[in-house]
């Protein structure tokens, strides 16, 4: 199982690793890697791959098997062999983007709190889908609330729990296409906010940043509809 560097620090934009394995398809396996694995709406990171006398780009990063993240070059090339130390670098303005992107739905999912039927993280921009038969009626009350959850500079937070305790709370899941992942331990939530500052808390496996003030300005982008109970809204980043 790859150790995921990402969790541990979402801010690491370089780091070493070691050649476990190679995947049929061409993908590098690391003993442990910065690169997020595409999941949850969040794309993979890219980014670069350097070892003694070679290197790759990295077009994104994908799960493996039990828990392995697995590399996909951007190319076709030699890879290294397993055994080899390596230089793992992000393109570290994307992944920032998609960590500010994707705490701002979580502060979204505080202003329309409705169940969650889907979503998507970009550069720059993230959607999520809502259960709301009906448009809102106020587009800039929407645009204010969530850039009024960005200045208050909240802290965001991780906190672990058995996944007894997710059982015995399922107001905490607010998506109702995924569900946290089973069988495999301690079920991770993000919290934004603390004390009686806190605005939300729901399971997540993703990158975020570390206070809402790093988000930056958003801006309502669509609000489409998607069938007679589903609402798409969307967000860009200023």
């Amino acid at each position: 199982m790859t150790r995921l560097l990402f969790r541990e620090d979402p801010y690491l934009r370089d780091a070493e690793g070691r050649v476990v394995a190679h995947t049929p398809e061409g993908g590098i396996v690391l003993d442990a890697s910065i690169f997020y694995p595409k999941g949850g709406g969040q794309p993979g990171d890219s980014g670069r791959v350097g070892w003694h006398g070679g290197g790759v780009s990295i077009a994104t990063a994908v799960p493996g098997e039990a828990g392995d993240v697995v590399l996909v070059p951007a190319e076709p090339v030699a890879l290294p062999a397993v055994g080899t130390y390596v230089t793992q670098r992000l393109d570290w303005d994307r992944r920032h983007r998609h960590m500010r992107v994707h705490s701002a739905l979580h502060l979204l999912t505080v202003v329309i709190p409705l169940p969650v039927t889907g979503g998507a993280i970009a550069a720059g921009s993230g959607r999520l889908d809502f259960a709301m038969p009906d448009a809102p009626e106020d587009r800039d009350q929407i645009e204010a609330a969530l850039n009024a959850l960005v200045d208050r500079d909240l802290v965001i937070s991780e906190d672990w729990i058995d996944e007894s305790v997710l059982d015995a709370n399922p107001g905490l899941v607010k998506t109702m296409t995924v569900q946290p992942p089973r069988g495999r331990g301690p079920v991770r939530l993000v919290r934004i906010g603390a004390g009686r500052d806190q605005v939300d808390l729901q399971p997540c496996g993703g990158t975020h940043v570390a206070r809402t003030g790093e988000i930056g300005s958003l801006r309502l982008g669509k609000i489409e509809n998607k069938g007679r109970q589903n609402r798409r809204v969307s967000i860009l980043l200023d």
